[in-house]
């Protein structure tokens, strides 16, 4: 009896913390069907926002900016992580892991400043291709560390006993070693995917004129004040990433324990 008074009051403030977490976001998708322009009262339900969301230009312009910036770099972030995860696995390189590890702790603010610090020190043009460099940079490590991770359990003997059986270095790499953490790549390049798709504070310090992303253009909006249409494009946001998270935590379990 006494010992599971405690385990209902950490449910209870467990509860709470999600509560405040999520509650904002059900407000949110709800006033996205709300057919009142101004957020301050349910009027009745509508789809006509959405509708709105595909005839502006500005957003569209942007979401597809979004979304070759994420795709570029996701893709860009898989090959170059997941041979870094691959060499973390197998060479213990003194602070190796460490520096692989720096760009997903430091903050944010500080990883944008001095990527934009080296742009102007070699005096590259910002735009989407310095957006690209920028995200891929931080999103090599998600992947880096995903296939570390599904490397962890693997057995290495396999790779050996393919060199033995007549494959050289590239057949056991891309026939054995591949197939094999493949679920790990996957979820690291959905990770990958997602915090691109979802970023802002690099984005802001590496996005030149012309170039703005989605979630840029979203806070351009709220200076005038929030809109239906920004709450329908954040609930299309929160379901792509909602979905994309689902999958890697279904290919590569192990990563969200």
């Amino acid at each position: 009896m006494l010992e599971s008074k405690p385990s209902r009051v950490l449910l209870f403030l467990g509860a709470l913390g999600y509560l405040f977490l999520y509650i904002p976001i059900a407000i949110l998708i709800l006033y996205s069907f709300n057919e009142s322009r101004v957020n301050v009262g349910w009027v009745g339900f509508t789809l006509k926002w959405y509708k709105v969301l595909f005839t502006d230009k500005q957003l569209m312009i942007a979401a597809l900016n979004s979304l070759i910036i994420a795709v570029i770099s996701s893709v860009v972030s898989v090959i170059l992580g997941t041979l870094a995860g691959v060499a973390l696995n197998r060479y213990k390189v003194p602070f190796l892991s460490i520096l692989v590890m720096i760009p997903i702790a430091a903050p944010e603010l500080l990883v944008g400043v001095s990527l934009l610090l080296f742009f102007l020190m070699i005096n590259f043009t910002l735009g989407l291709v310095s957006i690209i460099l920028a995200h891929t940079a931080f999103c090599i490590s998600f992947v880096a560390i995903a296939v570390k991770t599904r490397m962890h359990g693997m057995d290495n003997s396999i790779i050996d006993a393919a060199r033995d059986l007549g494959a050289n270095r590239f057949q056991a790499f891309y026939l054995v070693l591949i197939p094999s953490i493949l679920p790990g790549i996957i979820a690291g390049g959905l990770m990958a995917f997602t915090l691109s798709i979802d970023d802002f504070v690099i984005t802001f310090f590496t996005a030149g004129v012309g170039s703005s992303t989605l979630p840029l253009t979203i806070y351009s909006m709220l200076k005038i004040g929030v809109t239906p249409e920004i709450n329908a494009i954040s609930t299309m946001m929160i379901i792509i990433t909602i979905i994309l998270t689902a999958i890697a935590t279904k290919i590569s379990p192990q990563l969200f324990r």
